[in-house]
């Protein structure tokens, strides 16, 4: 809707994992570093936690895309399954060829000669297991098992966890300690500071093709850090709308004001946006700008 108005190519503030806009701030280059070096490693478990909306999902398709040829990966989504439908979930990701009414012996036996297989040619087999607080505490047992597969000089799985702050209570739990001491690497993803912020947002323009000086003022930055507390998800929630506000009024800078009425506008924003600016409460007023677009574009 707005692209061509501000030179864009692509919208800057999608929700999906782009990997191409990618942010190489302090805390995630530090998460991806911690991934990677663990993956080299190849031992034991890996952790990264962070509180919804910091980037987790982002961080482990950009980890998967950044290890070389000699990685094998799986990847689940889901992991909300039971013991015999997570070690399935794994075989079919990794391309085992199972026998009709396969029973748990014979899963775990292919399962096992498919990883000697892979070692045989050199290669690491990483499982990602997104949203990992959700993992019943029998099936992260049925993980730490999996992990004793070995051959007399390395691991033949090796298994990252990426989960809320959740998973630290799960992992505390008495029976599954022997999971928790497995863990050799971890990193805890926070929010982004107030320069962060300001560098994401120029980063995310200028991946999706704008070239000019500034198009959110500093006092619009300012503000969406405060709505925002540096959570990217919602970073991207109130610019993608201040940027709305901003064509539905032909403006070429995104404002304060245009953030302001982006935050009164997301549920998810800080509740101080609307102590300090009561007469911005309520929805509808991003609506309103996209109306005033529909206007201008069928003019």
């Amino acid at each position: 809707m707005y692209r061509a108005h501000f030179g864009l190519r692509e919208a800057p503030f999608g929700l999906t994992p782009d990997t191409s806009f990618f942010f190489n701030g302090p805390q995630s280059q530090k998460a991806l570093n911690t991934l990677l070096v663990a993956a080299r490693n190849g031992e034991g478990f890996i952790k990264i936690t962070g509180e919804v909306g910091t980037g987790k999902t982002f961080l482990c398709r950009k980890f998967m895309q950044s290890l070389g040829p000699e990685f094998v990966t799986a990847y689940i989504p889901n992991p909300n399954l039971s013991p015999q439908s997570l070690i399935l979930a794994l075989a079919d990701e990794l391309a085992v060829l199972l026998p009709k009414d396969t029973d748990q012996h014979q899963l775990l036996k292919s399962i096992n000669l498919r990883l000697l297989n892979l070692a045989a040619q050199g290669k690491q087999v990483l499982l990602c297991l997104d949203e990992a607080q959700a993992i019943p505490v029998d099936s992260l047992e049925a993980l730490r098992l999996l992990t004793n597969l070995e051959t007399e000089k390395r691991k033949l799985l090796q298994i990252v966890l990426f989960g809320q702050p959740e998973l630290d209570d799960k992992l505390a739990l008495p029976e599954i300690r022997q999971l928790a001491q497995r863990i050799t690497f971890h990193y805890h993803l926070g929010p982004l500071s107030r320069d962060d912020v300001e560098f994401y947002v120029a980063h995310r323009l200028r991946v999706a093709g704008f070239d000019g000086a500034r198009l959110f003022s500093r006092g619009a930055v300012a503000r969406l850090y405060d709505a925002s507390g540096g959570i990217p998800r919602l970073v991207n929630i109130m610019a993608h709308k201040s940027l709305m506000v901003a064509y539905g009024e032909g403006r070429q800078q995104v404002s304060r004001g245009h953030v302001a009425l982006a935050a009164s506008d997301t549920l998810a924003s800080r509740a101080g946006w609307r102590a300090r600016w009561p007469w911005l409460a309520g929805a509808g007023v991003v609506l309103a700008a996209c109306t005033v677009s529909w206007t201008l574009l069928n003019r």
